[in-house]
């Protein structure tokens, strides 16, 4: 704050304690000196909730001992330092190969977020509530975090998944809801090729590609149970 408005926060305190108010000439350049050495980093007010009124008036309802202007200088720390406890840096649009760049303009934003010009940034913050109401419309039009352009072209990587989401968006059972009873796949792992030796014990264990028809079956099974329920 500046030494004008300094003097103009010293007058309103007068008017909600006369006891902070001071009549001689002397003692209110003192005074108003004093409060803009303390004060001369703490804003008027901003755009995000800050005011040194609210601030002052929030002391006077509160206290029986008269303000001061740490009194003041403490309740802005206190601001700045929630406001930084809930923001989370955005990454900067600076080029990354660039780190004089990058650093300042992560330090710009973190001085603007502590000196209220600016809204913290918490796209990680838990939210609390009911959702959006156009969220349902966006994952809607959205449909998975992967473009199916994409999901096409990794599709001969990963077979097994692929013909998994081929079969659930034909509308078949997901096989691999429920345990494999061949060749005994736990829920949500890939069924395993089997082959038993001459001496009667299992050989080989390679995941296939699609699950065995007896699982499937039982997923069918499954499904037509908990549509009927």
């Amino acid at each position: 704050m500046e030494r004008r408005e300094v003097a103009a926060v010293l007058a309103y305190i007068g008017r909600l304690d006369p006891r902070t108010i001071r009549t001689d000439a002397g003692e209110a350049r003192d005074q108003i000196a004093q409060w803009h050495e303390l004060l001369s980093d703490v804003p008027l007010a901003t755009e995000h909730g800050w005011d040194v009124r609210e601030a002052t008036r929030a002391h006077v309802l509160d206290s029986p001992y008269p303000i001061l202007p740490v009194d003041v200088a403490r309740k802005w720390r206190t601001y700045r330092r929630d406001r930084l406890d809930r923001h989370t840096d955005p990454t900067p649009s600076a080029d990354p190969d660039d780190p004089v760049s990058w650093r300042a303009e992560l330090l710009g934003t973190r001085h603007a977020v502590a000196a209220g010009t600016a809204a913290p940034s918490t796209h990680r913050q838990i939210t609390s509530g009911a959702p959006h109401p156009d969220i349902e419309a966006r994952l809607a039009a959205i449909g998975s975090c992967i473009p199916s352009t994409v999901r096409a072209e990794l599709a001969p990587y990963r077979p097994a998944r692929a013909a998994r989401e081929a079969a659930v968006a034909a509308g078949q059972p997901d096989a691999l809801s429920v345990p494999c009873q061949w060749c005994h796949a736990a829920q949500g792992e890939l069924c395993r090729n089997r082959r038993v030796g001459l001496d009667g014990r299992a050989r080989g264990n390679a995941p296939r590609t699609t699950p065995h028809p007896t699982r499937v079956d039982l997923a069918a099974v499954e499904l037509a149970r908990q549509e009927a329920a």
